[in-house]
């Protein structure tokens, strides 16, 4: 999307409980937006297979997460299944400034945090399962996870649904091209909101000066 003026970035929030669907939906914007990139976090979590250091995560010791945390290098962090994650402030400081959007993957802790610190420059969106069953069995086909977990992971999926209200908008994971379009006329939508066209007001007067 062109714009004549410049633009202040902004935070894309993506949040539901693991298997809903917001990773696809992440992945699927960055391909089809160029405007977009990924926030790319620290976590304590070992890598999986295919996962790539400072590219999916970067990956860091406890000890070392704990220093990022007393220097106040991280926007939010949280505790998830064990792990820590936290969100690097440096870079995403630096593409707000330079127009440029950011996707986050991440949990409504993180979420709660950034809207302490940027809360308006964030938009975020809550993506629900169709059903409990569907969810379970999203979690089933991954097969990433043993039985335990997979328990784990649908007990804690209530406690997460429960916070949908705190997000601006509902996506229902039902259909999952349709989801990713819904969250692409968000993106777009939130693009042109007033208040972060921040030469907007320069822009305007030119062009009353010329209809003069």
């Amino acid at each position: 999307m062109f714009l004549p003026v410049k633009r202040r970035g902004l935070l894309f929030i993506l949040s539901s409980p693991s298997g809903a669907g917001k990773t696809t939906i992440t992945r699927s914007l960055l391909e089809r937006d160029d405007q977009l990139s990924i926030s790319v976090s620290a976590t304590t979590r070992a890598p999986r297979v295919g996962e790539t250091d400072g590219k999916d995560y970067h990956f860091v010791s406890k000890e070392a997460f704990d220093q990022m945390v007393e220097r106040h290098e991280l926007l939010e962090h949280a505790k998830v299944f064990n792990n820590y994650y936290g969100t690097p402030l440096v870079p995403v400081e630096q593409a707000l400034a330079n127009s440029q959007d950011i996707i986050f993957d991440i949990d409504w802790q993180g979420t709660q945090q950034l809207k302490q610190k940027l809360v308006n420059d964030l938009v975020t969106i809550f993506i629900l399962p169709p059903s409990k069953d569907e969810l379970e069995r999203r979690l089933r086909s991954r097969q990433q996870d043993d039985e335990d977990v997979i328990r784990e992971r649908m007990k804690k999926a209530s406690d997460e649904i429960s916070h949908y209200s705190e997000y601006d908008y509902i996506i229902i994971n039902h259909d999952l091209e349709k989801s990713i379009l819904q969250a692409r006329a968000i993106l777009e939508a939130e693009r042109c909101k007033r208040r972060r066209l921040t030469e907007l007001p320069d822009f305007v007067r030119t062009l009353m000066q010329e209809s003069i």
